[in-house]
């Protein structure tokens, strides 16, 4: 059965909207030939588009011809404002953009374990003010929340979770009170730094990968056929609670310690480097980043003075030369290195078994920090541990892959709204 005449127009002003979405700017030429559209069909698009607000001519094609040049169309960047949050332990970053994804301000702040839910609540939203204020906009259309915890698929909010601070859920609630036109929406920081990943990240070319974050704590979130699955209750991925051993204990339904968790979170992680003779700078505290990409570093200047040493005399070094070129601290990183790749690899084989991903990606700060260097040492690990042929990459964006998810959750959700042009009056969010 044909498509309605409305539902015709719909599907063909969305699809001209998603082509400026994607490619930028175009003239109604480039329209018909991308869509493969008619003319008229083209120039009535453009026409309802325009007197909805959703675009607007921004300049003129450059190529010189008889008569005057062909206007370039673009999306109207400013109809709606977006806010991301990355909510943390220990504080939260806010970035604020415009419709087409464009971040116009952005800011953190820490927000310490000793402070009050209140007084922690109302840092939080008052940030998101200033960084509204910023960014020049008058409200915000659409919010989106990444945080850490389980989020009811349900209802769509944040589950009380072990361990988290009371001012996370508490903020959902306050910026929808402060905020009541926008729309507010939470997700798991993991799932967000997947879809970062898959859309903006080192995951483009992969429809189904397992992201591995290795931050403060430790998650997984699962990209199967190219949708995140989120499992019964919200819970796929908590990797933390996966018993493994080398532990003292078993996990517990409100525990994760002695289990993944144990292994490598960033508390873990600092540990182990101590235990192989690795140390922060005189004066710093150590942090897992800070020890991770030290070792990293000293490895990979050992693995420079080799590469010297061997031009030098014409011969590849044997491996106990290779070993006395290294620095004094040198033999230390790479024992940790190797150390912390068995840890991660106890939890990446036991995902590989059940789910066949193909491929993993280390993410957040420490899996930056790792790079190359403990990617490579993770996935020799695993080829000899399972016979599924798995590919380790790092992450291309790190601790901002959540920031980022939260924004294109954010973007997407206001475009599914305002990509809709119907016979409301335009409205500036």
């Amino acid at each position: 059965m044909p498509a309605s005449p409305s539902t015709a127009r719909a599907i063909n002003d969305r699809l001209a909207l998603n082509l400026l979405q994607q490619e930028g700017p175009l003239t109604a030429g480039q329209l018909k030939h991308l869509t493969g559209l008619s003319r008229p069909t083209v120039a009535d698009l453009v026409e309802r588009l325009t007197a909805a607000g959703l675009i607007a001519v921004v300049g003129e094609a450059g190529e010189q011809r008889r008569g005057p040049n062909a206007k370039v169309y673009g999306i109207v960047a400013d109809r709606a404002h977006l806010a991301a949050l990355d909510v943390r332990t220990e504080g939260v970053a806010v970035a604020v953009a415009d419709l087409v994804g464009r971040v116009l301000a952005e800011e953190s702040v820490p927000i310490g374990g000793d402070m009050g839910t209140g007084p922690a609540v109302e840092q939080a939203v008052a940030l998101v003010e200033r960084v509204v204020k910023e960014a020049g906009a008058d409200r915000l259309h659409t919010v989106g929340i990444g945080a850490p915890g389980l989020i009811d698929p349900a209802s769509g909010e944040l589950r009380d979770s072990s361990g988290l601070p009371e001012w996370h859920r508490r903020l959902v609630a306050a910026l929808q009170e402060r905020l009541p036109e926008a729309r507010v929406s939470v997700e798991n920081e993991t799932n967000l730094a997947a879809l970062a990943e898959q859309r903006d990240g080192v995951a483009r070319d992969r429809d189904t990968f397992v992201l591995l974050w290795l931050g403060h704590g430790t998650g997984a979130a699962v990209v199967l056929d190219g949708a995140l699955r989120r499992g019964a209750s919200g819970g796929t991925g908590e990797i933390g609670f996966l018993p493994v051993p080398g532990t003292a204990a078993l996990p517990s339904a409100t525990d994760c310690e002695g289990g993944f968790h144990s292994l490598a979170a960033a508390g873990a992680v600092v540990d182990l480097a101590a235990r192989c003779g690795l140390s922060a700078e005189p004066g710093q505290e150590p942090s897992a980043v800070g020890v991770v990409r030290a070792a990293v570093g000293v490895v990979r200047s050992a693995v420079r003075l080799v590469g010297q040493a061997a031009a030098g005399t014409g011969a590849f070094p044997s491996v106990s030369a290779a070993g006395a070129a290294q620095p004094a601290t040198g033999g230390g990183a790479a024992r940790f290195l190797d150390a912390l790749a068995d840890r991660l690899a106890v939890g990446v084989a036991s995902v590989v078994a059940i789910l066949d991903p193909g491929c993993v990606v280390l993410g957040g700060e420490v899996g930056r920090a790792g790079g190359d260097e403990l990617a490579a040492r993770v996935q020799n690990r695993i080829a000899r541990m399972t016979p599924l042929p798995t590919e380790v990459r790092t992450t291309t964006l790190g601790g901002g892959a959540v920031l980022r998810g939260a924004l294109l959750t954010a973007r997407d959700r206001a475009q599914e709204e305002l990509f809709t042009p119907g016979e409301r009056p335009v409205q500036r969010w």
